[in-house]
């Protein structure tokens, strides 16, 4: 019997997880963290908020139960882990990508129908937070991720669908020049989280365009292709391993930067489950293995590639 309660509770972790998470995604949306630095009492902090009391109040109980807020005298106030990633001042900041999952949940409240279909959601998300979102993540690991690929000998590079700008900001701060090239909305982001990060940006060049369209440019050392091969389908990016191949200068690098899944695509639980992410969101898109995306380098010209692990995912390395 106790073998059985034991297997029916992880059966329950799995059915009861969105609870957590609901109660994260509506305490950010409220920033309520920005406001517990200092303590306060359930009363002033739907006065703030301008919030029901009981409901601020059990909201409140239930972020002490995740070890997100600490309760003393009846006063409540942030942990460590909440000043440093969910308070909105802070450079390591991840409320704007809890802001995207919060867009998430509609979609995949979808996922019956999509199995159903095989069609994505089609339901609409906020794209500031989701760009936003993208640097909360990258700027945790950018520094380490660069130091991987190695720069040396790097004078240009195309951070190619480089989102908030995040890699480029921090090639800038190497000496290299970097062109970032994605969406015009996404690129207007782009340069306000560059203007606010001080970094000289006479080192980075904005190109706001579809780069499976449009001309992608010449003469690149480094071609960084980071987190985009999910979205799409494997068409689609070996189409575009052959623009960037294109691109390069001889003896230039494409590198790209995914999640990392094993051959079977079942592990990670977390890259199976953002191949779910793209189930509901894109047409054809999935996580890919390395093997998988180690190929498509063959078809689109180069000669060979190479895998290394990193942070939290896989970096596919290959030479012109």
């Amino acid at each position: 019997m106790s073998n059985m309660l034991e297997q029916s509770r992880e059966i329950k972790k799995i059915w009861s997880g969105f609870q957590q998470a609901r109660v994260l995604l509506t305490a950010n949306n409220y920033r309520i963290f920005d406001y517990l630095d200092e303590p306060k009492s359930s009363v002033q902090t739907a006065r703030i908020l301008k919030t029901d009391r009981r409901a601020t109040e059990i909201l409140l109980n239930a972020l002490t139960g995740l070890k997100l807020v600490s309760k003393k005298n009846n006063t409540f106030r942030n942990t460590s882990q909440s000043s440093r990633f969910l308070v909105s001042s802070s450079p390591w900041y991840q409320g704007d990508i809890i802001k995207h999952a919060d867009g998430m949940w509609d979609s995949w409240s979808n996922l019956d129908d999509v199995v159903r279909t095989g069609k994505p959601a089609r339901a609409g998300r906020n794209h500031e937070a989701f760009i936003l979102g993208m640097h909360n993540l990258s700027v945790l690991k950018a520094g380490a991720i660069l130091k991987a690929i190695g720069l040396n000998g790097v004078n240009r590079a195309l951070d190619l669908g480089g989102g908030p700008g995040t890699y480029s900001i921090e090639m800038a701060s190497k000496g290299v020049h970097s062109t970032l090239f994605d969406a015009p909305e996404t690129k207007e982001i782009a340069r306000k989280v560059i203007n606010a990060s001080g970094v000289d940006k006479g080192k980075i060049d904005f190109v706001g365009g579809n780069f499976f369209t449009e001309d992608i440019g010449c003469d690149y050392d480094l071609v960084l292709i980071s987190q985009i091969f999910h979205a799409y389908s494997e068409k689609k990016n070996v189409a575009l391993l052959k623009k960037c191949h294109r691109a390069l200068n001889t003896g230039g690098r494409v590198v790209v930067q995914e999640f990392l899944i094993n051959e079977a695509r079942t592990s990670p639980v977390w890259s199976s489950l953002f191949a779910i992410n793209m189930l509901v969101n894109t047409e054809g898109g999935r996580t890919y293995t390395p093997n998988e995306m180690k190929s498509w380098f063959m078809k689109a010209g180069f000669k060979s590639a190479v895998k290394k692990n990193v942070a939290d995912g896989v970096l596919i390395i290959s030479k012109k």
